[in-house]
């Protein structure tokens, strides 16, 4: 069951279940203890009339028939009374006729009540009582027909029943124009989404339920990544397609031309040579990024040794030793191909030029701190000063021996971050630092 409306209806309807057959439950217990309290204290009320009544004559024990009420001389009454003394005799209301209740005898000062069988099949409750009387000990039952009280507790709970069915249906019915009414607002959401697939807008915008918010956000922020992604694929396709267009003319130039000696064939050799090296270091950037799903952060702990792997294979012939160092348990931060784009090119470009030791260093403080350095020769003041300039690439100035700076800049503004370019103190190459902020989600 996928659709929201059938899941609140089905939950608000099991819960007003519940509620009705809880309240229909505790008010007939309710509604039952009351009517028998009440016909208890009426039978304690006759009991003192009978007690008072009752004469022991020597030999001739009688209850007054003046002094009980006139419904206990009246057959079948459903009203009983029935007394049973200490010399085994009893005394029963004329309205028992010539049957009997079911009693025992009872101390002075006990007390039962009992729902018990009366006649003609009548349904009784007894209240069963011990008293002391002229130093004689007393067991007097009293009794009422239960039945009419029944005939109307019954109907009480048919009603209350029917009232609750009503009810139920009702605030179902209700509950469904509710539901239905909230979920229209996130029609011009639906709208919206559709109008960023097709590119007419570039995010979502409008007022929607508070609950809906975290959703939109995250919607944007993907649009926003893919957005960026897409800017920065268009980027270096544009920055490949420029970079193989000079190579291709001195080809094609060629081609068309006859050979005129070694140095024409030396120079086409060089930029056929030189496309190879465009396409390795693409296919390289691939290998980098890696496998990954859209949106997922990147965790130091899991990613960092498989990139490391990559460099390796891929700058076997060196033999270099690439140490990483992780401070701490990090949680997952950024983008995870965000991440692995900025420390792959500055891992790379460290590699190339290390002349044995490549180090990385992690560590979480009020920033995400990303450090790699290498024990190259560095670069000159001058040189460094270039680097902290917008826009400089050094990638293109000395091709298939860069920073990949354009990309890297570019994701450390995305985050809102800091990158400086410093000379190692420990290893003397060129040291990179990259401070992002704790927070993982960009700001929008």
């Amino acid at each position: 069951m996928n659709s929201i409306e059938r899941r609140l209806q089905l939950a608000l309807a099991t819960a007003l279940v519940i509620l009705f057959a809880l309240l229909w439950l505790l008010g007939d217990r309710a509604i039952h203890a009351l009517t028998e309290d009440y016909i208890v204290s009426r039978l304690e009320h006759d009991a003192e009339n009978i007690l008072a009544a009752l004469v022991l004559d020597q030999g001739h024990p009688r209850v007054r028939r003046n002094r009980v009420s006139e419904i206990y001389h009246q057959p079948f009454s459903g009203h009983y009374y029935q007394l049973l003394l200490s010399d085994g005799s009893e005394i029963r209301s004329r309205s028992l006729w010539d049957q009997r209740l079911q009693h025992g005898a009872l101390q002075p000062g006990e007390q039962r009540r009992s729902i018990g069988p009366g006649p003609n099949g009548q349904t009784l409750l007894l209240l069963e009582q011990g008293f002391s009387k002229q130093r004689q000990i007393l067991t007097l039952t009293m009794a009422e027909e239960m039945t009419p009280l029944e005939i109307h507790r019954q109907r009480f709970e048919r009603h209350f029943a029917l009232f609750a069915l009503v009810s139920l249906l009702g605030l179902l019915a209700v509950q469904g124009i509710i539901v239905r009414r909230m979920l229209r607002r996130l029609l011009p959401i639906q709208q919206q989404i559709k109008e960023l697939a097709e590119g007419r807008r570039s995010q979502l915008t409008g007022e929607v339920p508070r609950e809906i918010v975290p959703l939109v956000d995250e919607l944007n922020h993907l649009a926003l990544l893919m957005g960026q992604r897409l800017q920065r694929s268009r980027n270096a396709l544009g920055n490949l397609a420029h970079a193989l267009k000079g190579p291709l003319n001195i080809l094609t130039q060629y081609l068309e031309q006859p050979a005129d000696g070694e140095q024409t064939q030396q120079q086409a050799y060089d930029q056929a040579l030189r496309i190879r090296q465009l396409m390795e270091r693409e296919l390289k950037r691939a290998r980098l990024a890696g496998e990954g799903v859209p949106g997922q952060l990147f965790s130091a702990e899991r990613e960092l040794p498989d990139l490391v792997d990559v460099l390796r294979q891929i700058h076997r012939l060196r033999s270099l030793e690439i140490e990483v160092e992780i401070a701490g348990d990090i949680p997952p931060f950024a983008d995870r191909e965000d991440m692995l784009e900025l420390i792959g090119n500055l891992l790379d470009n460290a590699c190339k030029w290390a002349s044995k030791t490549v180090r990385c260093r992690i560590a979480e403080g009020e920033q995400i701190t990303i450090r790699i350095e290498n024990d190259g020769t560095g670069l000159s003041e001058e040189a460094l000063a270039r680097l902290t300039q917008r826009g400089v690439r050094l990638d293109e100035e000395t091709e298939g021996h860069g920073l990949g700076l354009a990309i890297v800049k570019e994701i450390v503004r995305l985050y809102r971050g800091r990158i400086e370019f410093t000379t190692s103190q420990q290893l003397g190459g060129l040291q990179v630092e990259v401070r992002l902020p704790r927070r993982t989600d960009r700001q929008r």
